[in-house]
C-alpha cells in the first residue's frame, strides 16, 4: 500500500487483531481458492493514496465468483460484463450526470482520481459470499475510514445499504459530506437508489469546496 497508507495505519497494522488477519488470510490462500487475486489485495489503496482521496465508496466484499474481483469495489476488468448491482450504478450515473466515463466495468479511471473504491471484507472465498467476515478486514477497514475521516477534509462519503450506513459513525460530519441511499442491488435499487443524484452532489460539494469534481 502506499506510503502515506502505512503511516496512517501503522498503530492498527502493529496490533495483534491485524497480525492475526495476515495469518488468516496467507493461511486461505494456500488452502483454498480466495479472491481477489492475492496481489490485488490492496488495489484500492495502491491506486488511490490518502492524499488523493476525495470521494469513498463502500462496498462489502470481493464478487465471490473467479474472473470478476480484482481490488476494487463494485469493479471488474474487461471481458467480464457488469454485474447487477454495477449495472445499476452505471444506469444511475447516466441518469444524473451522462454516460459513465469508464470503460465497460472497469473503475480503475475513478481510483485513479481519488475516488476509494472500498470493501468493508477485502477477500472472499470463491462462490461463498462474506465468508471471510468476521476475520479482522471489518476493523482494518474501519481504520482507513477514521484516517480518511480524521486526516482528510471535504471528502464525500457515499453509504449505500445498511452495513455501509452502519459506518457512519465513523465520521466527522463537521468536514465531510455524508450521502446515504438503498443499495444499488437488483434487490433494492428501486427502493431508493436510482434517483438518489449522488454522482451530481458529489461534483457539486467537490467544486464548492474548491476540490476537483469527479469524471464519472
Amino acid at each position: 500500500m502506499k506510503t502515506d497508507w502505512r503511516d496512517a495505519l501503522a498503530d492498527f497494522i502493529s496490533t495483534p487483531t491485524f497480525k492475526a488477519l495476515r495469518q488468516f488470510v496467507d493461511a486461505a490462500y494456500h488452502t483454498e481458492t480466495v479472491l481477489p487475486p492475492y496481489d490485488t489485495i490492496y488495489t484500492a489503496l495502491h491506486l488511490c493514496s490518502l492524499a488523493q482521496t476525495r470521494v469513498v465508496i463502500l462496498g462489502q466484499d470481493p464478487y465471490p465468483t473467479p474472473g470478476h474481483a480484482h481490488g476494487l469495489a463494485f469493479s471488474v476488468q474487461n471481458p467480464v460484463a457488469p454485474p447487477p448491482s454495477l449495472r445499476n450504478m452505471l444506469k444511475e450515473i447516466a441518469d444524473d450526470v451522462g454516460e459513465a466515463h469508464v470503460n465497460g466495468g472497469d473503475l480503475t479511471p475513478w481510483a485513479r482520481q481519488g475516488v476509494l473504491l472500498l470493501n468493508a471484507i477485502l477477500t472472499v472465498r470463491a462462490g461463498q459470499p462474506l465468508s471471510h467476515a468476521g476475520k479482522g478486514w471489518e476493523a482494518f477497514t474501519d481504520a482507513i475510514i477514521r484516517a480518511v475521516s480524521e486526516k482528510q477534509n471535504n471528502v464525500v462519503f457515499m453509504l449505500w445499504g445498511s452495513k455501509a450506513k452502519a459506518k457512519r459513525s465513523l465520521i466527522d460530519e463537521t468536514r465531510h459530506l455524508v450521502l446515504t441511499a438503498a443499495h444499488p442491488s437488483p434487490l433494492s435499487a428501486w427502493n431508493g437508489f436510482f434517483g438518489c443524484r449522488h454522482f451530481s452532489a458529489a461534483n457539486a460539494y467537490l467544486t464548492a469546496n474548491n476540490r476537483t469534481p469527479i469524471v464519472w
